[in-house]
């Protein structure tokens, strides 16, 4: 008898589990919800997926597979590794204004001991990571940026692009600012200006300038004999 067929009903059920991951977390994810959000009944969901654990390994990875595609991509650029780092480091500031949700749900799950989110985390985040790491040395390499270790300088970018936009989209999302301090976060802190005026300021600290070229030492000035 023919294997039945999928119908695309695997695509749907992780479409729903995207939608429904930021507000539940890989530990309170419940495949009886995906597969009403899908539309799907349990049978078909153990029939693609077999397991909860395996549903949420395929759906973690899909979405992480995707965003580091297009990192890579960016990561591309042929002009000069300050400008492949630049890109990259733009993507990245975006990605996670865009999916904000989602990576402080993962994180606290880690955090809280969720063994599926920390194994997530363990096999992945050093691909983006170690990408920008190379990217950084490879600036350092020709001479573009300051010789610093590059653990140190991945925290400085970091620190200018992801955590701001972490913590502000965090205190715009409970309101506690208000209607006008949570806009006044919004442009200062989430808007792409701002964060590519915080890339460029902290670029700009890792960038090697020319080393001023030493003035030479005036010949002293012979007086003649007194007459």
């Amino acid at each position: 008898m023919p294997p039945r067929p999928s119908r695309n009903l695997d695509r749907a059920l992780l479409a729903a589990g995207r939608e429904l991951l930021p507000h539940r977390g890989c530990a309170g994810l419940s495949i009886r919800e995906v597969a009403e959000a899908a539309g799907v009944n349990l049978g078909m969901f153990h029939y693609h997926f077999k397991t909860r654990e395996a549903f949420l390994r395929a759906l973690l990875q899909s979405m992480y597979d995707e965003m580091y595609s297009q990192l890579s991509f960016e990561a591309g650029d042929p002009r000069s590794p300050v400008d492949a780092l630049r890109a990259a480091v733009r993507f990245m500031g975006r990605f996670v204004r865009a999916n904000r949700p989602l990576l402080a749900r993962i994180l606290g799950d880690a955090l809280c001991g969720d063994a599926l989110a920390q194994e997530f985390m363990r096999n992945n985040f050093p691909r983006h990571l170690g990408l920008i790491l190379q990217l950084i040395e490879a600036g350092q390499a020709a001479g573009l940026l300051k010789p610093m270790p590059a653990p140190q300088a991945m925290g400085l970018l970091a620190g200018a692009t992801a955590m701001p936009i972490l913590v502000g989209g965090a205190v715009v999302e409970s309101g506690a600012m208000g209607a006008v301090g949570g806009q006044m976060i919004q442009e200062a802190l989430l808007s792409d200006a701002a964060i590519d005026q915080r890339i460029d300021l902290a670029l700009s600290a890792l960038i090697q300038t020319k080393a001023a070229t030493p003035a030479k030492p005036r010949a002293a000035k012979t007086r003649g004999p007194k007459k």
